[in-house]
Order: structure tokens, then C-alpha cells, then sequence
């Protein structure tokens, strides 16, 4: 996941604050829903990334044959709308490998969605419905983390659209883990957010941390708490493409 946007945000530490959110989703309700994609670069490829092995994200499915993750991912892992280059899926336990491109950018914010096409379809797949009416301020939501590797279901709540610079119209959410706001990081790019219908509202695409060197060591900090941490693409941004190709949508 890409740095913090914008300028850096003050970090206030509040002692003794504990806050926990009960899921208000279902885990098995999205099973075969959201996954791990990774791009494994070639020898080629590598050289000219200074060595980096390849990039994961996260990406969930519309169809059988659609992935959607956040642009920046698809930026990452090189991959283009042209050239088939093999993607691999993992989802729980199993993986596999599925040639992949670009299907299109969706969207009018300066992070867009990316849909990625896969040249055979993923049989246990289950598409994810999207919701249509926006998020309502306070309103609990869910996404996807990545603790030591494996997916786990993370609640929080949505503040506010975003109304400056690069953030204009990104939705704004305050995600947390108990009293960990750092939950949300490095792999879970692309992931949906969803409400308590499990019905997709967003898209994970960037994080607010400071970093400072202490002792040598990289300590990373949050926002303060009641403030936003994660900034997400609105669904909305997809909703052109879903209505000209009869994707699964959800009613109000």
C-alpha cells in the first residue's frame, strides 16, 4: 500500500483508550468472495525493480472472471490491458495461477477501480453484491486485514467523504482492531468494504501513518482515535460499469 497522502497527520495518543467492535458480518458469508492476488515478477522484471519478487494485493470478485481491486495494485504488478501475465489467486489454504489483464479503470477519483480480467473463470468464485445508496456517516463497516498473512475480518466505521485535494471524494473510514489502528496495512490494498448486509460500499486504497526512526528501529503511528485511518474508493465509482454489463447489484 502506497505511503500516507497528503501532508502528515498529528498522531495524539489517548491512555487507557479501549475500543472494540463486534462483527456485524458473517466470515462464511464471504467466503470464496475476497482474495490474495499476487504478481510474481521474472528475472527481467526484477532487475528492473531493483530486485522486488512481486506484488500482493487484494481484489474481490465481481464474476467468475472479474476481479476488483484498487488501481494502484494493478500499477504495482505491471499489469496492462493488453498482455496476458499469470496472477496468482489465493484464497484460504489453495492458490492458483490465472493469466490476467486489465479489463478497464473505473472511476472519476484520483484513485480509481481497476478490473481485472482472468482468462478462465475461478470455479468456486462467489460474486459480491454492491450497494447502491452511499454510506451514512457512523455507519459500521468492515473490511479485510492481513495479520501474519491470513484474512481476517476488521470493523470500524465510515466518517465522512473526503472534500480536499487528493482525497476528494475518497470515503473516509476509521478502521481498528481492538486498540490496534495499524491493522490495516501492507496487502490490503483492493479489499472491499462492506456493511452489514455484506454488500460492497468501498474499496480499500491507502492508510494515514507518520513514521519516525527510534533507536534505530521504524516505528509507525496512527491517527488519532475518532479520527479516519483508512481512505477507500467509493463503490459508486463502479457503478457505470455494473449497470452496462448487468453485474451483480444489491436494491435499496
Amino acid at each position: 500500500m502506497r505511503g500516507c497522502i497528503g501532508a502528515l497527520v498529528l498522531f495524539i495518543l489517548l491512555a487507557d483508550t479501549q475500543v472494540t467492535t463486534a462483527a456485524c458480518v458473517d466470515p462464511t458469508q464471504l467466503a470464496h468472495s475476497a482474495v490474495s492476488i499476487v504478481r510474481h515478477f521474472d528475472d527481467a522484471e526484477r532487475a528492473s525493480q531493483r530486485g522486488l519478487a512481486g506484488v500482493r494485493g487484494t481484489g474481490w470478485f465481481l464474476s467468475p472472471t472479474t476481479i476488483v481491486t484498487a488501481e494502484h495494485v494493478t500499477a504495482g504488478m505491471k499489469l496492462s490491458t493488453q498482455d496476458w501475465k499469470p496472477l496468482e489467486i489465493v484464497d484460504g489454504d489453495g492458490s492458483q495461477f490465472i493469466a490476467a489483464r486489465i479489463q478497464r479503470l473505473s472511476g472519476s477519483q484520483v484513485e480509481k477501480l481497476a478490473l481485472i480480467e482472468l482468462q478462465r473463470a475461478v470455479s468456486d468464485a462467489r460474486s459480491m453484491a454492491i450497494r447502491l445508496e452511499p454510506l451514512v456517516p457512523e455507519e459500521q463497516v468492515m473490511t479485510l486485514a492481513y495479520p501474519s498473512g491470513r484474512p481476517r475480518l476488521v470493523g470500524g466505521r465510515f466518517v465522512r467523504i473526503g472534500d480536499g485535494g487528493k482525497l476528494t471524494g475518497m470515503a473516509l473510514l476509521e478502521m481498528y482492531d481492538g486498540e490496534n489502528r495499524l491493522v490495516i496495512d501492507h496487502g490490503a490494498s483492493g479489499a472491499p468494504v462492506v456493511d452489514c448486509e455484506g454488500r460492497v460500499a468501498a474499496v480499500v486504497s491507502n492508510v494515514f501513518t507518520q513514521s519516525f526512526e527510534w533507536a534505530y528501529r521504524e516505528i509507525k503511528i496512527s491517527t488519532a482515535w475518532g479520527m479516519p485511518n483508512v481512505v477507500s474508493v467509493p463503490i459508486q465509482a463502479l457503478d457505470d460499469f455494473s449497470q452496462a454489463n448487468g453485474g451483480p447489484r444489491s436494491s435499496q
